[in-house]
């Protein structure tokens, strides 16, 4: 596949600074005696992705504030269940991103939107482009940005599905995947969603109705359905309606979150030498490490 018809790669940065923040032993440091456990992992993954596929249009998505973003103008509570981001991690979230610069990988990072923001704003101005995307995320929440050809890849499972693959994972088409989570909510993200409506009872109301605005259109059916708890479900909805609404708006990927001005079609750019040597001088890279990041 050349450089032309190859999807784009848009990576979801920020889950595998926390895998390898989580799994890595904290005896990697810098210079400055700071851990860099996070930098060491997410390196070996961006390395194993550059050797194994080599895509030539690539975009690397980072959440640039790892305490707020838009989100919590909206809802203050919004990830509020979260412990607030430990220095440590934050520097080497800042050391993430200067791998990826070195690397000549455009990087996408924004004060007040997510990295799911910017990778759907990325899929996008690609898709314009005629440019298919490959989102890498493992992230459910991501899957709403599906359409036609693009493709979702969980890169520790390589398990790779389509738009058309969304229903049999999650119960819910892609274009439904927003309301889904507007009923039931997200635990890891604080998003309330209805009490009582779980993923089960979701997936029949959105296949019964379409979407969460014709459900809320129609609330009047719902006692009336073939469901455990029809009744109560219909009551609670009724009760809930703004609730599942801001939910719903919580959820939505904001694809109109801002791209840096040379953005073009996530083209990889030459690797930048010195700031190579830098990096592996400040992050105390091994030999291995070293070679792999000149060759990537």
């Amino acid at each position: 596949m050349d450089a032309v018809t190859a999807p784009v790669h848009l990576v979801d940065a920020s889950l595998y600074v926390f895998r390898a923040w989580h799994s890595m032993p904290p005896e990697f440091e810098d210079r400055e005696g700071w851990p860099v456990n996070a930098v060491h992992g997410f390196t070996r993954f961006l390395l194993e992705l550059l050797e194994r596929h080599k895509p030539a249009r690539i975009a690397i998505a980072f959440d640039e504030s790892l305490d707020s973003n838009f989100r919590n103008e909206i809802y203050p509570a919004y990830k509020a269940n979260r412990d607030a981001a430990p220095e440590e991690l934050k520097r080497q979230f800042r050391h993430c991103q200067r791998v990826c610069r070195a690397l000549g990988l455009p990087v996408l990072a924004d004060s007040r939107f997510e990295a799911d923001d910017l990778i759907g704003a990325a899929l996008g101005h690609v898709r314009r482009a005629g440019h298919a995307g490959l989102i890498i995320s493992a992230d459910k929440d991501l899957s709403q940005l599906l359409d036609l050809d693009d493709e979702q890849w969980d890169y520790a499972r390589n398990e790779r599905w389509r738009a058309d693959g969304v229903k049999a994972r999650y119960g819910v088409h892609a274009h439904q995947i927003a309301d889904y989570l507007g009923l039931t909510g997200d635990a890891i993200d604080n998003i309330p969603g209805v009490p009582g409506i779980g993923a089960k009872t979701a997936a029949i109301l959105l296949a019964h109705f379409g979407s969460l605005d014709g459900l809320l259109e129609r609330l009047a059916e719902v006692p009336y359905l073939r469901m455990r708890g029809s009744a109560q479900h219909a009551a609670r909805l009724g009760e809930h309606r703004e609730i599942a609404l801001l939910s719903r708006r919580l959820a939505t990927i904001d694809v109109n979150a801002p791209l840096p001005a040379d953005f073009g079609t996530a083209e990889r750019r030459a690797s930048d030498v010195a700031g190579l040597e830098a990096l592996c001088e400040d992050l105390r890279f091994g030999p291995m490490t070293r070679r792999r990041l000149f060759s990537a």
